[in-house]
C-alpha cells in the first residue's frame, strides 16, 4: 500500500507553510511596538468602520462579484470598466492567481532581488523555477539600483513571468520609466507590483502601459497606504481580455462582503488616505534626517512606509540592532546578509511616538 506522501505533487515535499515570525511575536507580545511589517500605524477611518459594521450585519449572505468596487477602481485608474479589474484576498492571492494562469512546472519567473518574498512562494507552489536577478549596490551613492539590462538578459525560452516591485520592497526606490517599456515590449507577462505607489503619488503608476501592452498587469493592495492589512484586499489592473481570462482561475467568492464594502469606503475616503500618506512621508523625512547623521550608517531613501539601513559601516550587525531594539520594546525587521554585508535591517514607519523611540534606540546602539 502506498503512503499518502507518494501522492504529493513532486515539488511539494520540503515546502513549508509560510509563517512570519515577527508578526507571530507581535501578536504574542502586544506590548511590543510593531515597526517591522510595513503596516499602517493608524486604525481604519470612521467611514470604513461604519461599512464594516453595516455589512457585518448581512454576513449571512454571499457576496456578489464586486462590480461596484471594480468599477470604482477602473474609473480611478482611467480604465474602461470592471472587466479591467480583478479582486483578491490581499495582493498575495492576486499574485497566486496570476502565477497559476501562466506558469507550468519547470518554467521560469524572473524577479529582481532583494524583493517581496511572495513571488518566490507562489513560484515554488507551482513547481516553477525562480530566477533571481540581483540589483546593484552602489555603496558610494548609498543606493541599491535596478538593473533592467540584467533582467532582460535573464530571459530564456522558459520565461513565463517577469515581476518588478515599484517602488521596491525593501529598497524603497523606483526603476526608470523607460525600462518598464523595454520589459513590456518583450511580450512576456509582466507584473508591476505597486503596493506602495500611493506614498509616492499615483502619477508614478505605470497603469497606462496596460492600454498598449496586454502583457502588463498592475497589482496593488489596500494593506499599506489605506491601512487595511488585516482585511486582506488586493487587486490587479490590466487589459480586459487578459483580466477576465485569468479571473476564471479565482476561487468563487474569494473576497468577502465585509472586506469588499470596507475597501470601497476606504477608496471613497481619499482625505483619510491622503492624511496617512502625508504623515508617513513626513515621518520618513524625519527618520532619514535624524539617522543620516550617524557616521557609517547607510540610509536608503524610501518612497514607501519603510526604510532600509546598512549599519556595517558602524561596525555593528543588523541582527544585533534588531535584537537590541526588541529588548527596548520595538520589533524591527531583520534582513539577510547581502552584497557581502551583515549590516542590513529595516524599519516600518509607526506613530509619532514610535518614530521618536526608534530614532533614539538606533542612535543608542550604533553610537555606543
Amino acid at each position: 500500500m502506498k503512503s499518502v506522501k507518494d501522492y504529493y505533487v513532486p515539488w511539494l515535499p520540503g515546502q513549508k507553510m509560510y509563517i512570519s515570525p515577527h508578526i507571530e511575536l507581535a501578536w504574542r507580545e502586544p506590548n511590543l511596538r510593531r515597526m517591522m511589517s510595513n503596516e499602517n500605524p493608524w486604525e481604519p477611518s470612521e467611514s470604513v468602520l461604519a461599512a464594516i459594521n453595516k455589512y457585518a450585519r448581512i454576513a449571512n449572505r454571499y457576496p456578489d462579484q464586486g462590480l461596484t468596487i471594480r468599477s470604482k477602481l477602473a474609473a480611478m485608474n482611467g480604465l474602461d470598466g470592471p472587466e479591467n479589474v480583478m479582486l483578491g484576498n490581499g495582493s498575495s492571492e492576486v499574485f497566486d492567481n496570476i502565477f497559476r494562469s501562466f506558469l507550468l512546472p519547470g518554467e521560469e519567473v524572473i524577479q529582481h532581488t532583494p524583493c517581496f518574498g511572495i513571488y518566490k512562494l507562489r513560484c515554488a507552489a507551482l513547481g516553477g523555477k525562480l530566477v533571481s536577478v540581483p540589483m546593484i549596490y552602489d555603496k558610494e551613492q548609498g543606493e541599491i539600483k535596478f538593473d533592467a539590462d540584467a533582467v532582460l538578459a535573464a530571459i530564456t525560452p522558459k520565461t513565463k513571468i517577469i515581476v518588478i516591485a515599484n517602488p521596491n520592497n525593501p529598497t524603497g526606490n523606483f526603476m526608470a520609466a523607460e525600462d518598464f517599456v523595454r520589459i513590456a515590449e518583450t511580450g512576456i507577462p509582466f507584473i508591476i507590483d505597486e503596493a506602495y505607489i500611493e506614498f509616492a503619488g499615483m502619477e508614478r503608476s505605470h497603469v497606462a502601459l496596460t492600454k498598449k501592452y496586454p502583457n502588463v498587469i498592475i497589482t496593488r493592495t489596500l494593506s499599506k497606504a489605506y491601512g487595511l492589512a488585516g482585511l486582506r484586499f488586493g487587486y490587479a489592473l490590466g487589459d480586459a481580455e487578459v483580466i477576465m481570462q485569468i479571473s476564471a482561475m479565482l476561487i468563487p467568492w474569494n473576497v468577502g462582503t465585509i472586506t469588499m464594502w470596507a475597501a470601497l469606503a476606504a477608496l471613497e475616503d481619499q482625505d483619510a488616505m491622503q492624511w496617512r500618506v502625508n504623515f508617513n512621508n513626513q515621518a520618513v523625512a524625519y527618520i532619514e534626517e535624524e539617522l543620516g547623521q550617524i557616521p557609517g550608517l547607510t540610509v536608503f531613501h524610501s518612497h514607501g512606509n519603510y526604510i532600509l539601513f546598512d549599519c556595517a559601516g558602524t561596525g555593528k550587525k543588523g541582527r544585533d540592532m534588531v535584537a537590541y531594539a526588541q529588548e527596548r520594546g520595538i520589533i524591527l525587521r531583520p534582513q539577510p546578509e547581502m552584497y557581502g554585508s551583515d549590516g542590513f535591517f529595516r524599519v516600518t514607519i509607526g506613530s509619532e511616538e514610535e518614530n521618536h523611540m526608534v530614532v533614539q534606540v538606533i542612535k543608542e546602539f550604533l553610537t555606543q
